[in-house]
């Protein structure tokens, strides 16, 4: 089926994607389907629908301008529904409303190149692999991170984020058999100076350690079924997953990584990045931490 993205999940450090996205297209490097988890959902069903460098050029066109009440509002319907029977802290509405607003199509079979978005059962725990039906609600589902965004019913599934099932879009990607798989993980913050005090900024920080430490996992047990390349994340790195204020910066200092990447052969190699492995930093990142 040849190559697939395959695009993991990261909060707002999903911007470093965006980088990423327009060096590899810039390169002739394009993809024969997409499958995103959480953020990397949103991003893959953009890349999707206008799989092109002009397409990526209006979602980092939409990254720079976003903000954080957009993707997280809470309203007081929201924390009325946190201790009351609905049990999240934040209105989907906002999400839904970005998606519905600059997505070019409304199904999954309807996008340029095949789609997949990858959700969490939240009563059995397993992986759904979402490939058709409505993109909003897919995207929805796969960016519901528990107890901060309701679950998503999609038929008999109760869904939620992504990240949560013990797999991840790698699994999904070889199973629908792709040939090469190109990794465009977000990474983490492991160099912030305290613990994020948020209760949503907290949530989104474990679960990009979740998704690292399950990408490389993944990594590892793939690798014999399909060419895996894995894009290197930026590391180190200080800067929340909630806080989308310094997606400029990711964005910019992801593609000059990527494109030294590129001219280095990175193409060629076949390494699992070592920013994904757990590691201490030598020193401390160009973008510094947020409050």
């Amino acid at each position: 089926m040849g190559t697939a993205f395959v695009l993991a999940g990261g909060g707002s450090i999903g911007a470093v994607q965006v980088g990423m996205l327009r060096e590899l297209l810039a390169h002739g490097v394009t993809p024969n389907l997409v499958v995103g988890s959480s953020v990397g959902a949103i991003n893959g069903a953009y890349l999707a629908g206008t799989p092109s460098v002009e397409g990526v050029q209006r979602l980092e066109a939409l990254w720079r301008g976003l903000r954080r009440r957009q993707v997280f509002p809470i309203t007081c319907r929201s924390m009325m529904g946190a201790i009351g029977r609905h049990g999240s802290l934040v209105d989907p509405r906002g999400l839904q409303q970005l998606l519905e607003t600059h997505l070019p199509y409304r199904e999954l079979e309807h996008a340029t190149l095949p789609l997949h978005s990858v959700a969490t059962d939240l009563l059995g725990g397993s992986l759904v692999k979402l490939s058709s039906g409505s993109v909003t609600d897919a995207v929805l589902a796969s960016c519901a991170i528990p107890g901060a965004f309701p679950s998503v019913r999609i038929g008999e599934h109760h869904l939620v984020d992504g990240a949560v099932a013990s797999n991840t879009p790698i699994a999904v990607a070889v199973e629908l058999g792709a040939k090469r798989l190109v990794v465009l993980p977000s990474g983490f913050a492991r160099a912030l100076e305290s613990p994020p005090r948020r209760a949503i900024a907290a949530a989104l920080h474990a679960i990009t350690l979740l998704i690292a430490h399950q990408l490389v996992i993944d990594l590892e047990r793939w690798s014999g079924r399909a060419e895996i390349i894995t894009v290197p994340p930026l590391c180190p790195l200080a800067v929340s997953p909630y806080d989308f204020s310094r997606a400029g910066e990711l964005i910019e200092q992801a593609a000059a990584q990527t494109r030294a990447w590129l001219r280095e052969g990175g193409l060629e190699k076949r390494r699992i990045p070592g920013a994904l492995r757990p590691h201490e930093d030598q020193e401390r990142s160009p973008i510094e931490q947020h409050a």
